[in-house]
């Protein structure tokens, strides 16, 4: 076939459509292998972003401070960015329980992560990666109702009870005037932790 009946330019236009498919595949290669996701909704926690409701309780607006109450049930949170207004809840893996306990009651871990007894943990279980959705008020205790752990969030989310292998990772916090942010990676593997 010549040049002049349109089937080179449709090959052109091929070529360059094969190519930006290898370009996108090796993007997401990359993407995958880092752990980084081209949604900003499923992004992992990144530093500075916001804690807030999830969209269907208070609107989805900004946690801050007047929000919490010492002893009461964790409030379940997801980062947002603060930048775009992306809310980070199309992964389960980015709930976030914060509450709010007595200073004077944690250890030395869980004092290092607290600001002013404020603590955020990481709301998927260890053990099969099972919604942390529980709260037990007469031990101040956190609890995934799939098989019944439980953990210290005084403690620095330490297993009290049941079958999950390790604690709760902690989501570092700092504060910008009332509200939240994340002010670093959590302290260790989200959900189950592959051998």
């Amino acid at each position: 076939m010549s040049a002049g009946d349109g089937t080179s330019g449709f090959c052109a236009a091929r070529r360059r459509w094969l190519e930006g498919t290898v370009v996108c595949a090796g993007l997401l290669h990359v993407s995958l292998a880092t752990g980084a996701s081209p949604d900003p909704a499923r992004q992992p926690p990144q530093k500075g972003d916001v804690l807030a409701f999830p969209p269907d309780r208070n609107g989805g607006r900004d946690i801050i401070a007047s929000d919490l109450v010492a002893g009461a049930e964790p409030l379940l949170a997801y980062p947002r960015d603060p930048a775009s207004g992306v809310l980070r809840a199309r992964s389960r893996l980015n709930q976030i329980l914060l509450l709010k306990g007595d200073p004077g009651a944690l250890d030395r871990i869980a004092a290092r992560h607290s600001l002013d007894g404020v603590l955020a943990f990481s709301g998927v279980c260890t053990h099969a990666a099972c919604g942390v959705s529980s709260w037990r008020p007469e031990t101040a205790r956190l609890v995934c109702p799939c098989h019944g752990s439980e953990f210290d969030p005084a403690a620095h989310g330490t297993v009290t009870t049941g079958p999950a292998p390790r604690p709760l990772p902690i989501l570092p916090l700092a504060r910008q005037g009332e509200h939240f942010v994340v002010a670093g990676a959590f302290t260790g593997k989200v959900g189950v932790k592959k051998p």
